[in-house]
């Protein structure tokens, strides 16, 4: 779920050549855009702003005043308030929760599929794709003399034609709008899920032995840049790794081993977010928030980190 932060770029098939990272990185698969482990640091409430409003109208409630913000967040809580009680439940909160980021996945389509459909027949062949994607690549090949360019883009491309072809149900190479989003997302599809573990596998797995080590499995969050020592939480994962990655103890994950790692089956994700939102602002402790209750915490869930408000991002701006 780039799960990875699951792990993909706003665009998920585009041809990027990676450095090794310096910091933390997460592969566990979440809903779009939930992409890291909530709650790491309870000082922070960028994760819970994401969570409730999307990356990009978060992104937006950056821009404006706690005025306008709560202003905002009024309109949002009575369009949550599905039964119309006065009350915002759990169920409606993770109701909420997951309708955005599927609109954020949908609106990721949108915006990129006039950059595909050159032919405008409202459908993605595999040829256009390519086309787009890596037609200089394939006209220009001396331009991309680099060893790291050239294996980048000669291993993307059957691995993007790979996962094409899965996402084209009916096999006519040609992906209509869901096909074109599974491809894009194949977090979110069922019939994709093998595909997200095989391409974890690949990415992780760099002695080929079709197995993801402890080693390997460390190195895809942290490489030793200065050669000191690991931080603690490295020390942490390695523990990870040892009880509850691999669990046959044979010392390695296999494709299973990895299912069950970026695809946890018992943990839902918008309903520990809802779970978290109501908790820490529910006042009178009712199990359920009042618009008042949200409104008095409106800063776990919408509040502004900006200290210049940007105005001429604030107006005319539709609401969610």
């Amino acid at each position: 779920m780039d799960v990875f932060s699951f792990v993909y770029a706003a665009l998920l098939c585009t041809v990027v050549v990676h450095g090794k990272p310096t910091l933390r990185k997460e592969r566990v698969l979440h809903d779009p855009e939930l992409g890291r482990p909530a709650h790491e640091d309870n000082k922070s409430f960028q994760y819970d702003h994401e969570a409730f409003l999307g990356k990009e109208e978060a992104r937006t409630f950056d821009q404006l005043t706690p005025e306008e913000s709560k202003d905002r967040l009024s309109k949002i809580v009575d369009r949550i308030d599905g039964n119309v009680d006065g009350y915002i439940t759990t169920a409606e909160l993770k109701a909420w929760i997951k309708r955005v980021q599927k609109r954020y996945v949908y609106e990721n389509v949108a915006k990129v599929w006039t950059d595909y459909d050159l032919n405008k027949d409202n459908k993605i062949s595999w040829d256009e794709y390519k086309q787009a994607t890596y037609g200089y690549y394939l006209a220009n090949p001396e331009e991309f003399d680099e060893a790291t360019d050239q294996f980048s883009f000669k291993k993307m491309l059957p691995r993007d034609e790979r996962r094409f072809k899965n996402a084209d149900l009916n096999g006519d190479l040609a992906a209509d709008r869901e096909e074109f989003t599974s491809f894009l997302h194949p977090e979110e599809f069922e019939h994709m899920r093998d595909i997200v573990v095989l391409e974890t596998l690949e990415d992780i797995d760099k002695n080929g032995d079709g197995h993801v080590d402890e080693d390997e499995y460390i190195a895809d969050m942290f490489a030793h840049e200065d050669g000191g020592p690991e931080p603690d939480w490295v020390k942490t994962e390695r523990e990870q790794f040892s009880d509850f990655r691999d669990l046959n103890k044979d010392g390695k994950m296999d494709q299973d081993e990895i299912r069950h790692w970026i695809m946890p089956q018992d943990y839902d994700h918008a309903q520990a977010e809802a779970r978290h939102l109501v908790y820490e602002s529910d006042q009178d402790k009712d199990q359920m928030l009042t618009k008042e209750e949200i409104l008095g915490n409106w800063n776990m869930f919408v509040g502004s980190q900006a200290t210049n408000y940007g105005e001429d991002l604030t107006k005319n701006h539709d609401e969610l």
